[in-house]
C-alpha cells in the first residue's frame, strides 16, 4: 500500500533584486560616459610660444560707458569732447603703443560704443579690446 503524499508545489517568482541591481549598473554607467558639453564649443590647447612678448600693453586707456550714455575715462567722469582729445593726447604721445579697453554695459546704446571704436581708428589706434564677462 502506497500512500501518496502531495507535494507543494512552489509558486513561480521572479526575483527582481538582481534585475534592479543591474539597471542600477547600467544607468549610473551611462551617466557617467555622457558628456554634457554642446556640440560647438572647441576643446583646443594655444601652441606655446617661446618669442611672444609681454601681454599686458605699456599706455592703456579704459573708456567706460554706463547705461545712460556717460564716458568714463580711467573711472573718472567725462565729456565726449574731452574723451576725443584724450584719445588725441595719447595717440600723439604713445602712437601705436596705446591700448584702448572698452568696458561698456550691457544695456548701452550701441551709438555710444561705436562712438569710441571709429574716434579709436581716426587716431590710428588700432589696439581696442572689448571687456566682456
Amino acid at each position: 500500500m502506497a500512500l501518496y503524499i502531495p507535494r507543494r508545489r512552489r509558486k513561480p517568482d521572479i526575483n527582481i533584486v538582481p534585475l534592479v541591481d543591474v539597471l542600477t549598473v547600467l544607468i549610473f554607467f551611462f551617466l557617467m560616459t555622457m558628456q554634457f558639453r554642446g556640440q560647438k564649443t572647441l576643446d583646443i590647447t594655444p601652441p606655446k610660444m617661446d618669442t611672444a612678448g609681454p601681454s599686458s600693453p605699456n599706455v592703456r586707456l579704459v573708456v567706460g560707458i554706463d547705461k545712460t550714455g556717460k564716458y568714463f575715462l580711467n573711472s573718472t567722469e567725462i565729456s565726449q569732447t574731452q574723451l576725443e582729445a584724450e584719445l588725441q593726447k595719447a595717440a600723439a604721445d604713445h602712437g601705436n603703443d596705446t591700448t584702448v579697453l572698452l568696458l561698456a554695459d550691457q544695456d548701452t546704446p550701441l551709438k555710444n560704443v561705436t562712438f569710441v571704436l571709429d574716434e579709436s581708428r581716426k587716431l590710428k589706434l588700432d589696439k581696442v579690446r572689448l571687456q566682456t564677462r
